[in-house]
Order: structure tokens, then sequence, then C-alpha cells
């Protein structure tokens, strides 16, 4: 997995306030940005996964800015690390979510920027129920062998142009995304399957494939 080239940027630690509390997360901005990505990481993961990482600098690459966030506390982590239950708690995630977009919609640097949300594993049903409760605000949605079923009755409420990826080999999970397709209300809509991909999309050209396909969905509905 070679990294993108091109123009680097900084990122900057941040501390969002989502609710009653304060997560962090690392806020990345290039020149001209159109558009901003929020990242929903999936089940045992943070804003530090390497794959979340590897895309985040890809759709930079691309002119998007990027938030990764970590949407558990570190007292939650610890929690959860031992009971594995908050990373399956969506509407607990997606409430986060909200929070963390309703702060760049706030903040002085981000406040002009249209959202995108990001999702992987659980986090990519979490990015959809947060996606329907901000219509107005959340204007494309990426998923990465995602949970999309996971969000239950709120996929007949997003209206946010929608990609769903999934591995070739990840069969489970192709069938959860074809059925979370057909029941998605947004009117511009898409399942792409990698060739040789498993659900980690550890395979030589996999992710690559996912993060070109991320920055041309964003590029093209966040603009």
């Amino acid at each position: 997995m070679s990294p993108p080239h091109g123009k680097r940027t900084e990122e900057h630690l941040v501390r969002v306030t989502a609710g009653r509390v304060t997560l962090e997360g690392n806020l990345d901005l290039p020149e001209s940005a159109q558009g901003i990505v929020l990242f929903a990481h999936g089940s045992g993961s943070s804003r530090h996964s390497p794959r979340n990482r590897y895309v985040a600098r890809a759709l930079r690459e691309a002119g998007l800015g990027t938030l990764l966030i970590d949407l558990l506390t570190a007292d939650e982590e610890v929690l959860d690390m031992r009971t594995a239950h908050l990373r399956f708690d969506i509407e607990l995630l997606a409430e986060r979510l909200v929070g963390a977009t309703d702060w760049l919609t706030r903040n002085a640097a981000t406040a002009r920027l249209s959202v995108g949300y990001f999702g992987a594993s659980t986090g990519g049903g979490a990015a959809l129920v947060a996606a329907a409760q901000r219509p107005n605000v959340v204007g494309a949605v990426v998923s990465r062998g995602g949970r999309p079923d996971l969000a239950g009755g709120a996929l007949v409420r997003v209206q946010a142009p929608t990609l769903l990826i999934v591995g070739e080999n990840d069969v489970p999970v192709i069938g959860m995304n074809q059925r979370a397709l057909e029941q998605l209300a947004a009117p511009q809509k898409q399942l792409v399957i990698v060739p040789g991909a498993t659900h980690l999309f550890e395979e030589p050209g996999t992710l690559e494939r996912v993060a070109e396909l991320a920055a041309d969905w964003f590029n093209r509905h966040l603009r």
C-alpha cells in the first residue's frame, strides 16, 4: 500500500464538543478545500486506524479536508476493550457524529465547507443514521465494508448521495449492503464490489481502489 503523493498539509489536534462529551480528532484542511469528510471508524478501531488514515490522505490529495475523530472518550474506549458493546451502539455513535457535524458548522475554519461522511464497518451504519438526522448539512456518504443494515429505519430517511463499497470476498456483508441499498431513500446511491477484496481490504491495490472511489464520490457531490 503506497502512500498518495502530492502537496502535504498539516494535521491539527482538535477537541470537538459533542453533546456532553469532548472528543479528540485530527483536522486537516488543504488550501481551497470545497468539502470536508468526517470519518466514522469501525468496531474496535480509532482515528489512528492505518486504513482510514490512508484513505484520508488520498482524500486530501484530491483537495478535500478531513476530520478523523475518536467517537468514544478515553474512558469509554477502556470499557469497550473489555465489553465490546459500545462499538455496536449505533445510536450513540451516530449521536457523536451529529455532535461533531454541528461542531464543524460552528467552527470558523470549516463552517463554509460541505460535509461528507466516510464510515467503516459499524461506522457505516452510524454515518447513515447521522446523515438522516442532518439532511441539510451532510452532502454525501461513503461506506467501506460497512454495516448499513445497522442503520435500521433511518435508511428510508437518508437523502445524501450514498456509495457502498464492499469486498468481493466479504460475502455476508455483500448481502447486507444489497438489502440496505434497496431500502435507502437517497436519490443517488450505488453499490460497488471491489474484486479480490476481503472485509479489511488488505489485498494489494484494493484499498487504493476504495480511496479512488471515495475521492470521486465526494468531489462529485460536495463541491
